[in-house]
């Protein structure tokens, strides 16, 4: 089961998120059909959205990451609910580059350096609240690194991964978040950077040890306590009423000319990829004019 773990070390000046988040990324890699390199950009956005997500307080509130570098694979696009929840896409989820020169999915040629990471949240307010960088290596972990770091100003290190098996199956996939609270002692800052530094490889650690040998590898030599997990996994909200919404919202002429047409037109969902079919009489009930959407308000 897919799940984000949460802990605190050092006094509570250190705060600690683990994703594990195989099933997950499984899921985004089946239903949009993605080549290892974009299992991983995607899987790696996912988690990273999941880890932000949860941490929001509303319970209606949801998180954005879109991250687009100018690479072939287009935009990388992950959202999650308050609960870690997720779903997401890529423009083109069959963008599969060469290998890096050590043997690894090269993410950060399929999404590119040149471009933005931007993430917006939507706390219920009028307008939601965006936060933009620019990417660092779209690699995505140190793009979100950098985000953190520039847009809301706390310090953090972010690791990510995705482990792509011989079939193209999701053989682990996860990452964590640290952050440190106001007043943290240099001396911590150190200590944390040695054991990320010198910690195994992200992924070999939650393929054979699991998410709880993360906290007693980058919280080595610090007293640390676990304080809660919650399930997280892939889940779309799309529904034929959303979908309805999204229509009207074209407007009275486009809906007359599509069912003037006369015949059904296939909307499919981005995140999930279930169709939604709507024949000429259905878009012409649709069809809302100015006057009677204002009465409607």
């Amino acid at each position: 089961m897919d799940k984000i773990i949460h802990a605190t070390a050092a006094e509570g000046y250190v705060k600690m998120a683990v994703v594990t988040a195989r099933d997950t990324v499984q899921r985004a890699r089946e239903i949009h059909g993605c080549s290892p390199t974009a299992s991983a950009a995607l899987g790696r956005t996912l988690c990273a959205a999941s880890l932000l997500g949860e941490s929001l307080k509303e319970e209606k509130a949801s998180l954005t990451i879109r991250i687009n570098g100018g690479g072939p694979i287009g935009s990388v696009v992950a959202v999650s609910d308050s609960q870690g929840y997720v779903r997401g896409y890529v423009d083109d989820p069959h963008v599969d580059p060469p290998l890096r020169s050590d043997g690894k999915l090269n993410v950060g040629a399929a999404v590119g350096r040149d471009g933005m990471l931007t993430v917006s949240r939507d706390i219920g307010l009028k307008e939601p609240y965006i936060g933009s960088t620019e990417l660092v290596s779209g690699e995505i972990a140190e793009d979100l690194t950098a985000y953190l770091l520039s847009s809301e100003q706390v310090p953090s290190a972010c690791a990510l991964g995705v482990l792509v098996d011989t079939d193209s199956s999701i053989k682990a996939a996860g990452g964590f978040l640290v952050q440190l609270m106001p007043g943290a002692d240099e001396a911590l800052i150190d200590r944390l950077e040695d054991n990320i530094f010198m910690m195994d490889q992200l992924t070999t650690v939650l393929a054979e040890d699991g998410a709880e040998a993360m906290f007693a590898q980058v919280l080595k030599g610090m007293e640390y306590h676990l304080v809660g997990e919650s399930p997280v996994g892939y889940r779309c909200g799309c529904s034929r009423e959303r979908v309805e919404q999204a229509l009207v919202s074209i407007g009275p002429e486009e809906l007359r000319h599509m069912a003037d047409e006369g015949k059904p037109v296939d909307v499919s969902c981005q995140f999930c990829n279930t169709l939604y079919t709507f024949t000429p009489g259905e878009l012409q009930s649709l069809i809302r004019e100015p006057e009677e959407a204002e009465e409607n308000i």
